[in-house]
């Protein structure tokens, strides 16, 4: 098994830790816990596909695997979000989140089926950027510092208006792919 799906597993193995350090208040600085382990599930998400691409490394392993590690992760954390009233985290928007994952990776298996890869946009990119910037605000939750709740509530809408954008604009460059063979 070569690095980057090494790094892929690792960042699939660290989310029951970031979990844990998210729900259970017992935890000493447990938000800080979890922010640590999701920074560094983050930054396995950017070096595996630095990795793959430079020494030409990629696998049907990591095609599969790194996407579903990603949205296990986002889901993960939205989850949680949605779990502690205190982030005031709306459930609509995990729903939009988690959905909108769904419908793609849905898309995808259609895709995959008819021989076509998709490859990620560049509002796709600005969808995960955002989320994993919103999430980590979540975690840290300074709610101590002024106008923290605000650049939490802001990051939220910002993250929703960006997954919607990045489906419409997934969905309507590959709508090819949903047309019924005659």
């Amino acid at each position: 098994m070569n690095l980057p799906n090494k790094l892929t597993i690792l960042r699939v193995l660290l989310i029951p830790f970031f979990v844990v350090a998210m729900l259970v208040d017992g935890i000493p600085y447990n938000n800080y816990i979890a922010g640590i382990v999701f920074c560094v599930a983050c930054l396995t998400d950017a070096l595996d596909g630095h990795i793959a691409r430079k020494n030409h490394l990629i696998t049907n392993f990591g095609k599969f695997m790194d996407p579903l590690a990603d949205k296990l992760l986002v889901c993960a954390a939205l989850i949680c979000f949605v779990a502690m009233p205190e982030l005031n985290f709306p459930a609509w928007a995990a729903i939009v989140i988690i959905s909108r994952e769904f419908v793609i990776s849905g898309f995808r298996l259609v895709a995959s089926d008819n021989g076509v890869v998709i490859a990620a946009s560049k509002w796709g990119k600005f969808k995960t950027i955002s989320q994993m910037i919103m999430s980590i605000l979540l975690i840290f939750h300074l709610d101590v510092v002024p106008y923290y709740t605000l650049l939490e509530q802001i990051s939220i809408y910002l993250s929703v208006i960006l997954t919607v954008v990045s489906l419409v604009d997934y969905i309507y460059k590959n709508k090819e792919v949903l047309k019924e063979e005659k």
